[in-house]
């Protein structure tokens, strides 16, 4: 990589910074990177945190010779951390989140300027995703849907936006604002949603232009149960705020969450992951095996999961019903 100060990094006149935090993302990093390089315009800087990979991902990015790219290496420290420092690192207004295994599209950061310039006081925007890669994987991210005014109303009926992560291009100062990310490891990204959104425009952006790839090594398919645990916490969280109460952590009510897993939707969900991971590697029979299952398991799930697909008229939303937390009001929040 050229060798740059960061003072002159920060000369660039961009506005923008595409921030991807890496660990051990071989071998999707070339390519999520070279994404980058093939954009239709070059106006935007690249930060790249290193959280403490030992799979040959620092040494292929020191080969790169860019000058838009500027990295930094750190001992591991987990994502919702990693983050954190990628928005106190970035010297430009906004944030493009990427990770290191998924693909930006050639217009994306062209497109995103443009809407920047259009609505400068939002606190955020996002895209449409498609799983990647498109030809050998079925259907789009399940994505919220709606004006900045309807995604709050979200939010303040009680659930939780449904945002592909690394379609979100934060401003900067309004997410430190917010609180950042906190600890909530495998759904960071949905507690900061309901935040921003309760403070601040979020805008969407109807198109896709991100492909989302999904693979055995990543954080959704390692975590599942812990995730779908985390986002009923999140949900807690924000209704706690919503109702002016105190919210418990989480340890002391982890039972009661658990409770309200349905484990056949988690294996129905489980499935459909499995699907596109099956169809990536060219395993046609398998993929097969795992919508049957998917359907099997769940399938009100399956129906709609397929609805929000082909007829995302209603809202899109994650959790549970509010009142499954209310009419215990006594128990989580005594």
């Amino acid at each position: 990589m050229l060798k740059m100060g960061v003072e002159e990094w920060a000369l660039q006149q961009s506005s923008i910074t595409v921030g991807l935090p890496v660990y051990n993302a071989m071998p999707y990093l070339p390519e999520a990177l070279e994404s980058l390089f093939q954009q239709t315009i070059t106006d935007f800087n690249i930060l790249v945190i290193v959280d403490g990979a030992d799979d040959g991902s620092l040494q292929y990015l020191e080969t790169i010779r860019d000058s838009r790219l500027r990295v930094l290496s750190q001992p591991n420290r987990g994502l919702p951390a990693t983050l954190n420092r990628i928005l106190r690192e970035t010297k430009t207004s906004w944030l493009v989140r990427q990770d290191a295994d998924d693909i930006s599209y050639p217009t994306r950061i062209e497109r995103l300027q443009e809407q920047i310039s259009q609505y400068p006081d939002a606190g955020m925007f996002y895209s449409l995703a498609e799983y990647y890669p498109p030809n050998q994987s079925l259907g789009l991210y399940r994505c919220s849907r709606g004006s900045p005014q309807r995604l709050r109303k979200i939010v303040q009926s009680g659930y939780l936006l449904s945002i592909c992560h690394p379609s979100a291009v934060l401003n900067v100062e309004k997410t430190l604002a917010a609180g950042g990310y906190r600890n909530l490891p495998h759904a960071e990204d949905a507690d900061l949603w309901w935040r921003m959104a309760l403070r601040y425009d979020i805008h969407l952006l109807p198109e896709v232009l991100l492909g989302f790839r999904q693979n055995a090594s990543s954080i959704s398919s390692r975590n599942s149960y812990t995730q779908e645990l985390q986002g009923l916490y999140i949900q807690y969280l924000l209704l706690s705020h919503l109702s002016n109460r105190h919210p418990l952590p989480l340890a002391d009510i982890s039972p009661l969450l658990e409770a309200a897993i349905s484990t056949k939707q988690l294996e129905a969900k489980q499935q459909l992951r499995l699907l596109n991971m099956h169809l990536a590697a060219k395993h046609y029979g398998r993929a097969l095996t795992a919508i049957a299952r998917s359907a099997l398991a769940s399938p009100g799930y399956l129906m709609r999961r397929l609805i929000d697909e082909f007829l995302p008229l209603g809202p899109i939303a994650n959790g549970i019903p509010p009142d499954s937390f209310y009419r215990r009001k006594e128990v989580f929040w005594p």
